[in-house]
């Protein structure tokens, strides 16, 4: 049975994003976009347990790294997922992010 990325040690994660980044490059290499997509997302949910969830607070905002500067603000915390809204889109229904996809505290 393997391991869940909230088991891991600091150090197996580091092992792990290094090891994602490998296979990732490779995928690229070979043009293979969805498999490149998966291991993208591990990526991030890896270096999110890397991150401490108590540095992000309901109410603040932050820009997402989605590559379009767009704004986040959070509403709740569970775990590494950060639950909101994206600035403009207030009366949708709330997403989640894993932490590590906030980026540069806006408040």
């Amino acid at each position: 049975m393997e391991k869940r990325y909230s088991q891991f040690s600091e150090h197996e994660l580091r092992q792990e994003i290094t090891h994602l980044n490998d296979k990732a490059k490779k995928a690229e290499q070979m043009g293979m976009v969805n498999e490149l997509a998966v291991y993208e997302r591990k990526i991030v949910m890896a270096k999110s347990y890397l991150l401490n969830p108590d540095d992000f607070q309901p109410g603040e905002s932050y820009e997402l790294n989605d590559g379009e500067g767009t704004i986040f603000k959070i509403s709740y915390m569970n775990g590494i997922f950060a639950w909101g809204h994206r600035q403009g889109n207030e009366n949708r229904e709330e997403e989640a992010f894993p932490i590590a996809l906030l980026v540069n505290k806006m408040n």
